[in-house]
């Protein structure tokens, strides 16, 4: 790896000499340039800001961010590539999509505190022996395992987030779910 100069002022002052930037990890790089590739992290806060500040539809339709339905949203941050044709590719993939979630709590968590981190296993479970749960939760559990979840006292409602993966061959999708359905 090459070596990188800053060079400029600071404080007023000139430099003497060249300041190199301290090496990254493999591991390191390869979460860096996932995000700066992959996720705009400003743009998934504005989607977010929209759906928390908008309407909440009364009827099933596709949006401009994903899918919604009586009292939610569900927006596609983030969509991979499929692993049908490369399926050594899908651990790397999955820890990128969990490490773009939690930098995207991170920036949630700066605005509303900590959040909850709510297991959709339950619901899946109750939904497979036929009760009848609300959505968005009976549908997220059949692809999301778990979600990242806040409730906002000023605003009244239930934003999450959550990686999604249909099948071990088809992408994941980061999610933000806007709801003012508790979940079950």
């Amino acid at each position: 790896m090459g070596r990188i100069v800053l060079g400029g002022r600071r404080g007023g002052e000139r430099r003497s000499g060249p300041v190199v930037a301290p090496r990254l990890t493999p591991r390191q790089l390869s979460v860096a340039a996932g995000l700066l590739e992959r996720m705009d992290i400003a743009q998934a806060l504005a989607v977010i800001d929209r759906l928390c500040s908008g309407p909440l539809p009364a009827e099933h339709a596709r949006t401009d961010a994903g899918t919604a339905g009586p009292g939610y949203v569900i927006a596609e941050l983030q969509t991979s590539e499929d692993f049908r044709e490369d399926g050594a590719r899908w651990e790397e993939v999955y820890e990128q999509y969990e490490c773009d979630r939690e930098a995207l709590a991170q920036r949630l968590t700066e605005r509303w505190g900590p959040p909850q981190v709510f297991s959709l296993y339950s619901v899946l479970e109750r939904s497979l022996e036929g009760e009848d749960l609300p959505e968005p939760w009976a549908s997220l559990s059949g692809h999301v395992t778990d979600v990242t979840l806040w409730r906002p006292e000023d605003m009244g409602r239930w934003i999450s987030l959550g990686v999604s993966q249909w099948d071990r061959e088809l992408p994941f999708q980061l999610l933000a779910v806007v709801t003012d359905l508790a979940p079950p």
